[in-house]
């Protein structure tokens, strides 16, 4: 077995790998840029070398650097993590011409499946079914064009290294290609260093369903079932689950066979993931085979009981595969929560910034977080935005569910915005609990973009009796501070609480361990131990738990509870009558502004002072987080001054162009 590992990679797919690392007592190594100087994953390993600056193509991309690294501390395997080098056959090929072992699949497969457009020729020719489409590449967009008018409206227009989202748009019509072509390409460029691009029919109403696969340097390859996938924005998965609740046994035996056939046929020695578009009559269609962990692995390992890295770690040492198809089954059920730094309320910007606060929910066997950061650390511009996994077990789909919902109510992120109550907000709809899902469930559901979620009667009880809570502990405290200028009054028996304004009426009696509340006409007892300070009240009350996160505020207390946020105003009558009266501030007339809606660099600039623009044309582009961001005008107007030009790095908020 091998005695130290090299892991090319950061975040949270670093710190998992040093898990499966520790539990195999083998030694690790880790490399890092400038930005991942003081990381968890650094702290973590054993040995760590510095390999170039803070950008992916300084460090990361630096195969010279990362093998340099492994020679001088003697590591004798790589593990690529996902993303970066991990699907680059040069990559794998130096290193196996250097005698460092490569944790994933031969060169070979790589090159073949790690290609989109030849891998789809390579299926079609192994008997697995493909999306119609036009296999060439595409030199122009008007070629993409051309091809989409051919190939017949919507299409999907994509990276041939492409992945994890990046290098992908869909286009309705001939405008959206030309302009998708060009997106996608410099994505492509930016991310993989390959500026290929193809184009596929986009298959309406699908499912995006994958299969998992093991092959060892022997022959021997297995399935580990299928992962729901369907939920995505911008074409990057933001949840997954095992199994999934539409494909039924011979579905799944289906794809299994077929996902195993691939894998044979390209020699497959890793783990690996065949993924297939599935449509409403349950056909499904090869879409790629990615030849890396997955970034949702952790599903398939909580009902398989199979631990993925080590399996690859295993294989990549010569080692025969130990399981066979039988010894895989299915035991419950696993949801998975990607938790991006994003803006949910401001169309999903990146949010960069410093994790001022960060506690996550207790690991338990159904509950578990991977994730790369801790309190203190900062969401860096350069990298992709995941904070991290959390994911959750139970016996059926509705108690992984269930257990979900508990888990985001608990994750706490202040310094950056999160999109945990854009996943809440998901995991509460009937259409969801259903099972109802396709990769258009997002922009079907949200097309407006979120908002926030209007509480129901209930939750907006809970939100009276947490503010309640939260004010009289803290009316007691000040009570009980010795050397008063001033006394505090004794606690009053009738309160207002004032949600975003909206007036409740409520009393409170406190006791050990809660409080006696008369609200909505009746009394209700309170229990819960949290205490000032906290920023996380746990309570129950007629039976029920529920869990609200707070923020101080400089009145009263800003209230977050499954996608509703609120400001809460805890205060006498009289003074509930005056704020009624006191007048809405208004908002700063900014028609005129385009502002940078985050930090980033200038892509491109479209526009020039004098230019009559159109409601929703291009003005420039902003990259963040290895993301386009097209900012189109808001509405028609003539280009006064425009402030930025292609390659400035700008800040949020930061004035982009101003309209006549």
């Amino acid at each position: 077995m091998f005695k130290k590992i090299l892991i090319a990679n950061r975040g949270e797919i670093a710190v998992r790998v040093l898990t499966a690392l520790n539990k195999m007592k083998i030694a690790s190594v880790m490399v890092y840029s400038d930005a991942d100087a003081g990381s968890l994953a650094v702290e973590l390993a054993d040995e760590a070398v510095h390999i170039g600056g803070s950008a992916a193509a300084d460090s990361y991309l630096r195969a010279d650097q990362i093998i340099a690294a492994a020679k001088t501390t003697g590591a004798e395997a790589i593990h690529p993590g996902f993303g970066f080098l991990s699907e680059n056959p040069s990559f794998a090929q130096r290193l196996a011409d250097e005698g460092i072992a490569f944790i994933g699949p031969n060169s070979n497969a790589i090159e073949i499946m790690g290609d989109k457009i030849a891998s789809k020729k390579f299926a079609d020719k192994a008997g697995v079914n493909t999306i119609p489409g036009h296999m060439g590449l595409i030199e122009t967009a008007e070629q993409a064009a051309e091809i989409g008018t051919k190939v017949g409206f919507p299409v999907m227009i994509k990276a041939s290294a492409g992945g994890g989202g990046k290098g992908m748009r869909i286009a309705w019509n001939e405008g959206e290609a030309r302009e998708g072509f060009v997106s996608a390409q410099n994505e492509a460029s930016a991310s993989f260093g390959d500026s290929r691009i193809f184009i596929e029919k986009f298959i309406e109403q699908p499912r995006h369903i994958e299969i998992q696969v093991l092959g060892d340097k022997h022959g021997n390859c297995i399935h580990l079932n299928e992962r729901e996938c369907s939920i995505q924005r911008r074409n990057q998965k933001v949840i997954e689950e095992a199994p999934s609740p539409f494909i039924d046994e011979k579905t799944r035996a289906a794809m299994g066979a077929q996902a195993v056939a691939l894998a044979r046929a390209v020699a497959y020695d890793s783990a690996g993931t065949v993924e297939f578009i599935v449509d409403k009559d349950r056909n499904f269609y090869f879409l790629e085979m990615n030849t890396r962990l997955q970034v949702e692995h952790p599903v398939t390992e909580m009902i398989t009981g199979v631990d993925l890295v080590e399996q690859m770690i295993l294989i990549a040492n010569g080692q025969v595969l130990q399981l066979t198809q039988d010894d895989i089954g299915i035991t419950g059920w696993a949801m998975e929560s990607r938790i991006y730094a994003e803006d949910p309320y401001r169309g999903f910007l990146p949010s960069i910034g410093r994790l001022k606060h960060y506690r996550t929910p207790e690991q338990s066997d159904r509950v578990r977080i991977d994730s790369g950061v801790r309190e203190g650390d900062q969401i860096s511009m350069f990298y992709d935005p995941m904070i991290a996994k959390l994911i959750t077990h139970g016996p059926d789909r509705k108690t992984a569910i269930i257990e979900m919902q508990k888990a985001l109510d608990r994750f706490e992120i202040k310094g950056v915005q999160s999109n945990t109550p854009f996943l809440s907000a998901i995991y509460a709809q009937q259409r969801f609990q259903s099972g109802k899902i396709t990769t258009g469930y997002i922009a079907e559901e949200f097309a407006e973009g979120f908002d926030g979620v209007i509480p129901d009667e209930q939750r907006l009880w809970y939100l009276v009796c947490a503010a309640s809570y939260m004010h009289a502990r803290f009316v007691e405290r000040a009570a009980q501070i010795s050397g008063r200028i001033t006394p505090v009054p004794k606690l009053p028996a009738d309160w207002v609480v004032l949600l975003d304004r909206k007036p409740f009426c409520v009393k409170i009696n406190l006791s050990d361990g809660g409080a006696d509340l008369f609200v909505d006409g009746s009394w209700r007892y309170l229990q819960t131990s949290w205490v000032p300070g906290e920023h996380l009240f746990s309570a129950s009350m007629d039976d029920q738990e529920f869990c609200v996160q707070m923020e101080y505020l400089t009145e009263g207390y800003l209230l977050h509870l499954r996608g509703t946020s609120v400001n809460a105003i805890v205060c006498s009558p009289r003074a509930a009558q005056i704020h009624g009266r006191l007048p809405r501030k208004e908002k700063p007339d900014t028609a005129n502004l385009v502002t940078s809606p985050m930090p980033g660099s200038i892509v491109r600039v479209e526009v020039r002072p004098g230019q009559e623009i159109r409601a929703g044309e291009t003005l420039l582009v902003v990259e963040a987080m290895k993301m386009e961001n097209v900012i189109r005008a808001e509405r028609d107007g003539i280009v006064e001054q425009v402030q930025v030009s292609a390659g400035d790095t700008v800040n949020a908020d930061d004035l982009l162009v101003r309209f006549a």
